[in-house]
């Protein structure tokens, strides 16, 4: 109770103290290298002369949510990264896919640490601070993008983990301890669970591609992740400020 009360008490010191000491965790850990295996998806079926053609195709929902909330959605700096985002991870995952090895995959989870990003700071402007929020933007953008310049100097993947796993746990401990100013609460949680299935399908891609072989964990590992990113463009369309909730 006591640690809540510090973080309800002063949220944006203790985030971005949570980030310093989460970071500097990283430095005694050893390095994380890409596995190669995981370059050999379950699924790698060649249709109308596109190789791994379920794995590729079945990144078209992102673009479809990306552009729509390029058009309709897009408010501000953050939304613009989130939606951009989602739009550039179908095509990025798309041509990761068409030939899966560590230099096309650094465009796989380029777009996807602007995503990562952008939905941390959604989240902080929503429940804690608007101006803290948007500020957040920047380090958390300028840190996804250098780890993964940092992978390919190095193939060491530490901060790019951070960078994905970080915001996931944040968001998560955010919407626990902060209340709604906003309604739409569900459409987080169903996105931060959507999201958490398509890690899962991700590591048992093998396994759920062996029942029948119609569809493999990957492909809809995929389609997991793009229900999680509708979860949020419907957030935005259908939120509205709660009545006697002050927003910051």
């Amino acid at each position: 109770m006591a640690i809540g009360n510090i973080v309800r008490d002063r949220p944006i010191p203790v985030l971005y103290g949570l980030m310093i000491v989460t970071l500097v965790a990283l430095l005694p850990l050893p390095p994380l290298l890409q596995d190669q295996s995981y370059h050999q998806f379950a699924d790698q079926r060649e249709l109308f002369g596109v190789p791994n053609f379920w794995n590729v195709a079945s990144n078209l929902p992102f673009i479809a949510v990306g552009a729509f909330g390029l058009a309709q959605i897009r408010r501000d700096a953050t939304t613009f990264v989130l939606f951009a985002g989602i739009f550039l991870t179908g095509f990025g995952s798309s041509y990761y896919h068409l030939d899966p090895n560590d230099d096309t995959l650094f465009w796989d989870r380029l777009p996807m640490t602007l995503c990562f990003a952008a939905i941390l700071a959604a989240v902080v402007e929503e429940r804690v601070d608007a101006k803290a929020g948007a500020m957040l933007l920047r380090p958390l953008l300028a840190i996804g993008i250098f780890s993964l310049l940092l992978w390919r100097w190095t193939d060491d993947l530490r901060l790019y983990a951070w960078a994905q796993f970080f915001p996931f746990l944040a968001l998560l401990l955010i919407l626990s301890l902060f209340p709604a100013k906003y309604t739409g609460t569900p459409f987080w949680v169903g996105a931060a669970g959507l999201y958490a299935l398509a890690k899962l399908l991700e590591y048992y891609d093998h396994e759920v591609y062996s029942f029948g072989r119609i569809l493999s964990g990957h492909t809809l590992k995929h389609l997991s992740a793009a229900a999680a990113c509708f979860a949020i463009l419907m957030l935005f369309q259908v939120r509205r400020p709660l009545e006697g909730v002050a927003s910051s």
